[in-house]
């Protein structure tokens, strides 16, 4: 036997045990120890691999009840004679020069004028194979392997699996899906939704992407007009063409889809209201009725791609349309948790039943149903309170992740980019300065260790914004966000350099000594944070200051502020992370700048009136 075909790795989390094993298998299927070879004596094969002989004796024993291995009296160890009966023979490894000499030279047929399904669009990748590797992943989508709940998807599954629910499974495949995960969904998921359904208004699927495809396979064909969010989920624009449809591309605004009499003539209309994908703008409630109220007008179908609603950190999150829906026009399609989705992926679709009877079929001819035994585990970790005590610990961190992520950009980029007005997801739709190329900065962002996420697929034709980009937080920890945004912040800093105002040549007046004691000295502020909202800043005369954003969840900090060396330093209780930090001021008319140490442009203000608290 040539020993050297086995290798074993030390290092390796898999056992000796299984690495020997696995080794001895392939050699044995592909030919290199044939049938009737005889094997070493566990004595001398652990010798050659210096391993334990007890390591040998469990892998020999494995090997002769799964009957790849026989023992001969008194000869000793052989390859089972009979490995290979049933098997194809394996002409890959013929010796005959000929064949493989006219195999090598023979034409390769090529089917490619025989496709008629195939993806035309090819998207560029999110991020790169190997993200884990680089210091700073803003991807979303992808997960700090931390997150995982592995105890209780272990316990969950170990009861699946069990003797009992096994001899089930038989039973259950007439039934198409699980009652029990059909019951689990419709009384602890939907109802976070406001939605109430029966079980059979429920379909199982595996993930999101099949429940999208088996509605675009019911619903459209050529004849159909479909309108999508422009930018939207590139992966169900493509569904959507697959099938012919004729595709109308329906802008976004701060409250989401617009409604206006582009919709008219659609048929169906796709939308992510929960949290857009990819802006993460979360759909106004009068935004809703306005659309509901369109597709009863218009006799319309809409399809619910809800697919991250457990993610609403500002406020209570809205009710689904699904939820608001009187006449059965919405078809809903949600999923459990993201973080679970590669191993897991379910999903589900909620719709009036004799919809849910007619995607039964399709779903019937591609795939009967996702396996009972994943179906059943699912059930026992929502049943067990393990998905619930999971949503509130996911939500938790992600929460912390996006107000840190939002924090370290206003306080590093204050002056550059927008991420518009959102109230919660797990990603922020970046736009940087007009000047920025958003390709070029993931380029040279990716040199330093930072992943951000390119936006062009995002968009059905040529003409996007070139000057945006994309940010998760759901795949580093909350305490390497800060070092990533400033590491970010430094290199959109140079790459604009040449278009940014700088002290030397900023238009307006710098102002020293007395004159910015007396401008400062009891003035009120004004200035617009990244996520949208205004902030109104008072210097009182006493050295102290406060702050307090706008909007439904406003926010106040206290600080002091003081001036040395002509430098206007200031310094908050909690907001810019509690540090100093001083500023050269010019003033322009009734606009305030900041200019950090570095001569740089950090922010500008609108000077309002002088505080009425200012002499105290």
């Amino acid at each position: 036997m040539a020993t050297n075909l086995i290798h074993i790795d030390h290092a390796l989390a898999e056992s000796l045990q299984s690495q020997i094993r696995n080794k001895l298998v392939e050699g044995i299927l592909v030919g290199s120890f044939p049938p009737n070879t005889k094997l070493p004596s566990s004595r001398k094969f652990a010798q050659q691999l210096k391993v334990s002989r007890n390591t040998i004796v469990l892998v020999y024993q494995a090997l002769m009840d799964e009957g790849y291995i026989i023992t001969k009296e008194r000869s000793g160890i052989f390859v089972n004679e009979h490995i290979n009966t049933g098997r194809v023979k394996n002409l890959a490894k013929s010796n005959n020069r000929t064949l493989a000499k006219q195999q090598a030279n023979a034409p390769t047929t090529n089917n490619q004028h025989r496709f008629k399904g195939a993806i035309a669009t090819t998207y560029e990748a999110a991020c790169p194979y190997n993200w884990r590797r680089y210091s700073y992943p803003f991807i979303d989508g992808k997960f700090d392997a931390s997150l995982y709940p592995i105890k209780e998807w272990r316990e969950a599954n170990n009861r699946a699996n069990a003797s009992g629910e096994i001899y089930q499974w038989s039973e259950l495949q007439g039934l198409q899906d699980d009652p029990m995960l059909l019951d689990e969904i419709r009384s602890k998921i939907l109802p976070r939704r406001g939605i109430q359904a029966s079980q059979d208004e429920i379909l199982i699927t595996v993930g999101t992407q099949q429940a999208l495809h088996l509605i675009t396979q019911l619903f459209v064909d050529s004849s159909v007009n479909v309108a999508v969010e422009e930018p939207g989920y590139p992966e169900m624009r493509e569904l959507l063409l697959q099938q012919g449809a004729n595709l109308i591309y329906q802008p976004l605004d701060d409250q989401g889809l617009i409604i206006n009499d582009t919709l008219n003539d659609c048929d169906i209309i796709y939308t992510t209201p929960s949290h857009q994908t990819p802006t993460s703008i979360t759909m106004s409630m009068a935004r809703r009725d306005q659309l509901l109220q369109q597709a009863q007008q218009q006799n319309s179908l809409i399809i619910e791609d809800d697919f991250e609603f457990e993610s609403n950190f500002l406020g209570q999150p809205h009710p689904a349309l699904r939820s608001l829906d009187k006449d059965n026009r919405v078809v809903y399609v949600s999923c459990l948790s993201k973080v679970l989705a590669a191993g897991v992926q379910i999903a589900f679709i909620v719709a009036d039943s004799q919809v849910i009877q007619e995607l039964k079929k399709i779903r019937k001819m591609i795939m009967r149903h996702p396996p009972i035994t994943n179906q059943r585990a699912v059930a026992y970790f929502l049943s067990l309170g393990y998905y619930d005590s999971f949503m509130m610990q996911l939500h938790k961190v992600f929460f912390e992740c996006w107000l840190e992520l939002r924090e370290a950009l206003n306080i590093y980029l204050p002056n550059c980019i927008d991420t518009g007005p959102i109230q919660g997801g797990t990603a922020y739709w970046i736009t940087g300065p007009s000047q920025l190329d958003g390709e070029y900065l993931r380029e040279k962002a990716a040199e330093q260790g930072i992943l951000i996420e390119p936006i062009k697929r995002y968009f059905a034709g040529s003409q996007h914004p070139v000057n945006c980009f994309r940010m998760g937080i759901t795949s580093l920890p909350s305490n390497k966000i800060r070092a990533g945004v400033k590491k970010l912040a430094d290199l959109i800093h140079q790459l604009t350099a040449e278009f940014e105002e700088k002290l030397s040549n900023a238009k307006g007046s710098l102002l020293t000594g007395k004159a910015l004691g007396k401008v400062l000295t009891g003035a009120v502020l004004e200035c617009q944070m990244v996520y949208g909202v205004e902030c109104i800043i008072e210097l009182l005369s006493d050295g102290t200051m406060r702050g307090k954003t706008g909007g439904k969840d406003s926010e106040v900090d206290y600080g002091r502020w003081w001036i040395e060396n002509d430098i206007y330093y200031r310094q908050w209780n909690l907001w810019g992370y509690g540090e100093e930090k001083g500023f050269y001021v010019i003033m322009d008319g009734q606009q305030m700048k900041w200019f950090d140490l570095n001569y740089c442009l950090v922010r500008q203000l609108q000077c309002l009136d002088k505080s009425p608290n200012s002499s105290k």
